[in-house]
């Protein structure tokens, strides 16, 4: 293997210059991500078709009690046992990946989500596909890369290529794959990098076409054309949603931190999680997958009857008086079921969610405010509509992203200024409260979060394992002075490190405060390192974010700060020229095309 990989990277290098070949492995890429789109929603399809065929409508189901956790369970031996590796969080994974890992994502990466994903999913978990085909995508884009011995910028292009085309692939959307990861994934575009996404974009969408054919993800006619008296309702439900991916964000979290503490207890988590998650699909089907079929039933419907058909196979069938309520526990509880899937075991993604509570979330929005006449008539399928970008704007910071999405998986362009108003004022409502999206929010946290700030993101992906120095030479607090000048006639450095007997840091000497004593004999034998040495006025861990070594370096004026382990043992030494160094050279290689 390795031969061949050194083969095909020679060939390259003879026959294609660095732009070409990324434009040829974006094609790739966009072929390869929707063949993955293709077969995850085939096995999902066919996996729910056997199970669920045969189930009533009229009455409630038990088999939801039994479903989700067989599937969960079957999720988690999978991962256990043949993953071996943790593939939740899939476009959190991808953004660690770029941060910390110089966009380098293991090779099972390109298959196991799917896998996984396709349990989960077709047993009932209430999770989405995309995110993990966005891995999955973006894991076909790295590991391309890899292969032909492209540069960690190229290899951060190709990540972002696989994203684009796994999203415009799975929804027909081009240029929302493309506006994603500007948005979410913060890959910065200039005219280098826009074709190569482009590529993959249309190249998956093509394909994407040729094997599922023209049919859109959601059926939607417009129901009249938007008019300017229409515009204050469309800032209230930008607002509403906002509050509602705000909600869901903090949900979501809770729920995490619930499931994070049991990581010992699998089981536990699964009975937990399982208890929680088929108790509310056996109250709320609809929470049953993905629930784009409930979603296409309020696009597609005109009347109570039609609306009414989201309560089948429920306890609440038949009573149709009940469906403003139905629909309102139902936002409610689904952040509930996912976290529930996702915390229990099971693999899947928060995309689907955020537009499933967005689209009952802008229906229910609709219908109250016709029930109560707040102002001129809205239709409801057009605000369902609405309500989806607007959640998913929100929950994913990313207002472009819920425009071009719901455009063009609709062919509803004729909404484009409400999808506008809508977007907008959910992403302004959530930012006052949350400054990073649901995606990103864990490595803001750790400061790990790559963003379209050149000196952050700069920043964020130095090393500090790159830049420590570990050539120095140690004395002991009783040293005598005579020993001290010997160890500094080898040293190359204006300091020498102070450790004690475990090698712990306890003070430094400065070379420049004991000149006027170094050259006195008479001396060497009256005083002792620990007479001479000074408190060490900083010092660093390795988990110290590269943007506290700038800042420390600079409040506390000096050359060189120590970096030390948990236990206070001297592992090294970091130098601001070695640092400033680095850093320059990246910014010109961040920078440079």
């Amino acid at each position: 293997m390795a031969v061949l990989t050194q083969r095909l990277a020679e060939w390259r290098t003879r026959h294609l210059s660095d732009r070409q070949m990324t434009v040829v492995l974006a094609f790739f890429i966009g072929f390869f991500a929707s063949v993955a789109a293709f077969v995850l929603h085939t096995l999902i399809r066919e996996i729910q078709l056997f199970l669920t065929s045969k189930l009533q409508l009229s009455s409630s189901n038990w088999l939801f009690l039994v479903l989700p956790v067989v599937g969960i369970l079957f999720t988690m031996l999978f991962v256990r046992y043949v993953v071996k590796d943790n593939i939740s969080h899939g476009i959190t994974r991808i953004l660690y990946a770029i941060a910390t890992k110089n966009s380098r994502l293991k090779a099972h990466n390109c298959w196991t989500s799917v896998v996984a994903s396709a349990i989960t999913i077709g047993f009932g978990g209430s999770v989405g596909a995309e995110a993990p085909i966005v891995l999955t995508g973006s894991a076909i884009g790295s590991n391309l890369g890899q292969l032909f011995k492209m540069d960690k910028k190229t290899l951060m292009l190709l990540v972002g290529c696989g994203a684009a085309a796994a999203i415009a692939g799975i929804f027909k959307a081009p240029i929302a794959g493309l506006v994603f990861t500007l948005e979410v994934l913060m890959v910065d575009l200039s005219m280098a990098s826009l074709m190569p996404i482009l590529v993959a974009s249309v190249t998956a969408t093509c394909f994407t076409y040729i094997f599922m054919g023209s049919e859109s993800l959601f059926s939607f006619h417009l129901d009249g054309a938007w008019v300017l008296d229409r515009v204050p309702a469309s800032i209230l439900l930008g607002i509403a949603c906002g509050l509602v991916s705000l909600y869901f964000i903090r949900a979501m979290t809770m729920c995490e931190g619930v499931f994070s503490q049991l990581k010992d207890y699998r089981y536990t988590k699964l009975f937990l999680g399982g208890i929680m998650l088929s108790s509310l699909i056996f109250l709320f089907p609809v929470l049953y997958g993905e629930g784009y079929g409930a979603v296409n039933v309020l696009l597609e419907g005109k009347t109570e009857t039609d609306w009414n058909v989201i309560m089948d196979k429920s306890l609440f069938y038949g009573h149709g008086n009940l469906l403003l309520l139905y629909i309102s526990l139902v936002i409610l509880s689904k952040v509930f079921a996912t976290s529930a899937t996702n915390g229990a075991g099971g693999c899947g993604g928060t995309f689907a969610p955020s537009l499933f509570i967005g689209g009952f979330s802008g229906f229910l929005f609709a219908r109250i405010w016709n029930i109560y006449q707040i102002g001129v008539h809205i239709p409801e399928k057009n605000f369902t509509l609405l309500g989806m970008a607007g959640v998913m704007a929100g929950v994913m910071h990313a207002p472009l992203t819920g425009i071009f999405l719901i455009a063009e998986i609709t062919n509803g362009y004729n909404l484009f200024m409400p999808l506008m108003i809508v977007c907008i004022s959910s992403v302004m409502t959530i930012s006052i409260f949350e400054p990073h999206s649901i995606y990103a929010m864990r490595l803001a946290k750790q400061g790990k979060l790559i963003t379209h700030h050149t000196d952050r993101s700069v920043l964020t992906l130095m090393s500090l394992d790159s830049v420590i120095e570990k050539d120095y030479n140690a004395v002991t607090p009783d040293m005598p002075l005579g020993q001290l000048v010997n160890v500094i006639s080898k040293s190359h450095s204006s300091f020498i490190p102070v450790l004690d007997k475990e090698g712990k840091l306890v003070g430094e000497i400065d070379i420049t405060k004991i000149r006027h004593i170094m050259f006195r004999a008479e001396l060497y034998n009256r005083f002792t390192v620990g007479q001479l040495m000074t408190p060490v006025s900083a010092q660093l861990t390795r988990n110290d974010k590269m943007e506290d070594v700038m800042r420390k370096f600079d409040t506390k004026n000096t050359n060189y700060l120590p970096v030390v382990n948990l236990t206070g043992n001297l592992e090294g030494y970091v130098s601001r020229t070695r640092v400033y160094s680095m850093y320059r050279k990246m910014v010109a290689d961040y920078s440079d095309e």
